[in-house]
């Protein structure tokens, strides 16, 4: 029997073109022989299945089912593409726990752990992995900028706390600057944190249960063309990846080791990916995240390929696993 795979794309968050497109990658790397693939679109104002025509048909939040002509259709196992909120908060993950049903990233706590920057850094930290200086700042704080400059130093990244996605970040050179990327910030979220700007080698480590077992894949370097990895270094090709990494063995088994102790020490499933910079010889976390980008530009898969996976058996490989942790 065909397993039923509904692949959720989209969300509630400045990120879902880049969902829908993961979500299609999936969609069209899956081996239609041995699954029935269903796009899933979960938005603010709808949750839709959307055929092979463009049509859409409502999803039944009751059962997380769908009617297609008269038939109902209910899912053995969901691929989440979902990056941002609801797909890497733990929302999603919350909503299929309490259906029993199976789906392939991280568990709620995870999560919603991952998502929020400050929350997760402070959890790893009594575990010694290392992190930058930050300062915190709920929306309605008072700021003050010496205080700031004094606890993290010049110059700094302003960053939404819980947006992904490189929204809602900059870099601050100058004290005077601090307000407006303060500003800046709380429009993606109510809570922001304000880090120690580490100046070294960036990487980006990705870390996958595969095949029953926790797999770290090969490094990648960042080089942003423009002033840090920000959205358009991101997605819109303004900066390289190199994979593996250009660095020494030393290194490369310093964050190995480290990203797979992080992944280890939060129990997470399925796919993640972490960023790393390099200071005074040892890898410093920066973030995780539990829904990485998964089109053909995206870093996890570059690495995949570099371990010889390719795009069908790191989203298949994601769904054995998923419908196997359930049992």
């Amino acid at each position: 029997m065909k397993k039923n795979i509904a692949i959720i794309m989209g969300g509630y968050s400045s990120e879902y073109e880049i969902s829908l497109k993961s979500g299609n990658v999936v969609y069209n790397a899956l081996d239609k022989h041995k699954y029935n693939a269903y796009r899933i679109h979960i938005f603010k104002d709808k949750w839709v299945f959307v055929n092979a025509e463009n049509e859409e048909f409502p999803i039944d939040k009751n059962d997380f089912s769908v009617l297609v002509n008269g038939t109902k259709i209910t899912f053995d196992c969901v691929f989440n593409a979902i990056h941002g909120s609801p797909g890497e908060d733990g929302y999603m993950q919350a909503y299929l726990k309490l259906l029993n049903m199976p789906q392939t990233s991280c568990n709620m706590y995870q999560a919603a752990l991952t998502f929020n920057k400050r929350d997760l850094l402070s959890t790893l930290k009594p575990y010694g992995i290392k992190t930058a200086e930050s300062y915190y700042l709920n929306l309605g704080d008072a700021i003050d900028e010496n205080a700031i400059v004094a606890k993290v130093g010049l110059p700094c990244f302003v960053k939404a706390n819980k947006a992904g996605s490189s929204f809602g970040i900059s870099k601050v050179y100058v004290k005077e600057d601090l307000k407006v990327a303060i500003e800046n910030s709380f429009k993606e979220d109510n809570e922001i944190i304000i880090e120690q700007f580490l100046d070294g080698v960036e990487v980006s480590v990705g870390v996958i249960s595969y095949k029953g077992e926790t797999k770290v894949l090969p490094i990648t370097e960042i080089i942003s063309e423009n002033d840090f990895f920000d959205y358009a270094a991101k997605y819109e090709g303004k900066s390289q990846e190199i994979t593996p990494a250009r660095i020494s063995e030393n290194y490369a088994n310093k964050v190995k080791k480290e990203a797979q102790k992080i992944y280890e020490i939060l129990s997470m499933t399925g796919f993640s990916r972490s960023e790393f910079i390099f200071k005074d010889d040892e890898p410093y976390l920066l973030e995780m995240n539990t829904v990485p980008g998964l089109t053909k530009e995206s870093i996890l898969p570059q690495q995949a390929a570099e371990a010889d996976i390719t795009m069908q058996d790191l989203f298949e490989n994601a769904i054995e696993e998923a419908l196997k942790n359930n049992n």
